[in-house]
């Protein structure tokens, strides 16, 4: 008889109306989790939910900055409200930004810390106590490749990053024996609306055509392409399930053998 590794399991994921939030939704609801889908905007949040209700699971919309840490805090306890509970955490909201070192805008580090870590740490706060007291969670963040290597003109994204894993390993410490497992994904570079925004980014400022700019980001990738969203959900799906409980603290690569480390 097959084990249900989901059952009466539920989600809250940020970032959820596009990329890899949106693919991570509706893996988890093609599981048998019921989500809550957290972003700032409602139409395209809406979109997804009715995807996920076309598979027969529950979805609730929430609109949420997840630099404020107050809109945090009600973001998770309305999920916990419609849902009934909370189970799972899927940290996905972020921003990618580039600049040069010298000259770096003093804006853009305070931004991409907000967006990238202190909102994990926020909302990692916020779900983790009744995780720890059900005596089960998983909270999983996703993060970059970015955190393990350094890279030029993007200081403040990797710094961010780097925080993010660190952030991850001290609270899968400190939770390693409430049944609540903490782990990172570090995706490459990721076909999705974000990496668009890097294509058109180096177009701008190297007069590489759109088609040349794309390759030039699959080249680092040993097998010479962009990661799917898709496969970066797939492995959220597999360390949110029942029978993950043993992994915690780690940062698991997708990214096509980039970075083997």
């Amino acid at each position: 008889m097959a084990v249900d590794l989901f059952a009466g399991k539920r989600a809250l994921v940020t970032g959820a109306s596009r990329g890899i939030g949106r693919s991570t939704a509706l893996a988890l609801a093609e599981a048998g989790v019921d989500v809550a889908l957290a972003a700032r905007g409602a139409d395209e949040l809406r979109q997804v939910a009715t995807e996920i209700a076309a598979l027969g699971r529950k979805a609730f919309t929430i609109q949420c900055d997840v630099t404020d840490g107050a809109q945090v805090q009600q973001m998770v306890d309305s999920a916990r409200e419609q849902l009934g509970g909370l189970d799972i955490l899927v940290n996905n909201a972020g921003s990618a930004q580039s600049a040069k070192f010298l000259g770096h805008p003093d804006e853009l580090w305070q931004r991409m810390l907000a967006t990238n870590l202190t909102s994990v740490y926020y909302a990692t706060k916020a779900a983790a106590p009744a995780m720890v007291a059900q005596q089960w969670g998983r909270i999983i963040t996703i993060a970059s490749v970015a955190g393990k290597v350094g890279s030029r003109y993007t200081a403040a994204y990797t710094a961010s990053k780097h925080g993010v894993l660190g952030l991850m390993k001290a609270v899968a410490l400190e939770l390693a024996t409430s049944g609540v497992t903490v782990n990172s994904v570090c995706p490459g570079y990721v076909d999705t609306p974000m990496t668009d925004a890097a294509v058109a980014n180096i177009v701008a400022r190297t007069g590489m055509s759109e088609a040349d700019a794309r390759a030039n980001l699959a080249s680092s990738s040993p097998q010479r392409r962009l990661v799917t969203p898709e496969e970066v959900a797939r492995v959220v799906v597999c360390l949110a399930a029942e029978g993950s409980g043993g992994i915690t603290g780690q940062a698991i690569n997708v990214d096509g053998g980039s970075f083997m480390g």
